[in-house]
C-alpha cells in the first residue's frame, strides 16, 4: 500500500490555470497556474487527505474508475507514494554521534 492511484478532475479556471477535485475525497480541492504546478499541488493535496485519514484511523476509500469529464475538464490519475511522503515530511529528531579526526 505504498503507492496509491486516485483519479483527479482537472477543471480549466476562467482566470487561467486549473483547479482540481477528487471524486473519492470531496473535501480535497486545490489549484495551480499551469499543468505542472497543478499536478504537483494535486499530489500534495491528495497526500494531506490520505495522511490525515490514516492519522485519524479512518479507512481509505477505494479508488474510483477514471471517467470522461465535461468539455472544460479532464480526468488524470494522480500517484501518491505514501512511504516517500512520510520520509520527506517526518519531523522526528534523530541523534547521531560524530567522530572527528585530530
Amino acid at each position: 500500500m505504498n503507492k496509491l492511484f486516485y483519479p483527479a478532475i482537472f477543471h480549466k479556471a476562467e482566470e487561467g490555470g486549473f483547479w482540481i477535485t477528487f471524486p473519492d475525497f470531496p473535501e480535497c480541492v486545490t489549484q495551480g497556474d499551469d499543468m505542472q504546478q497543478t499536478y504537483e499541488m494535486a499530489v500534495e493535496a491528495l497526500g494531506l487527505a490520505i495522511t490525515t485519514m490514516a492519522t485519524e484511523k479512518q479507512e481509505l476509500p477505494p479508488p474510483s474508475e477514471p471517467y470522461n469529464a465535461d468539455a472544460d475538464s479532464f480526468c488524470v490519475l494522480v500517484e501518491f507514494d505514501l512511504l516517500s511522503y512520510k520520509k520527506r515530511n517526518s519531523s522526528r529528531a534523530v541523534k547521531k554521534t560524530l567522530t572527528i579526526p585530530e
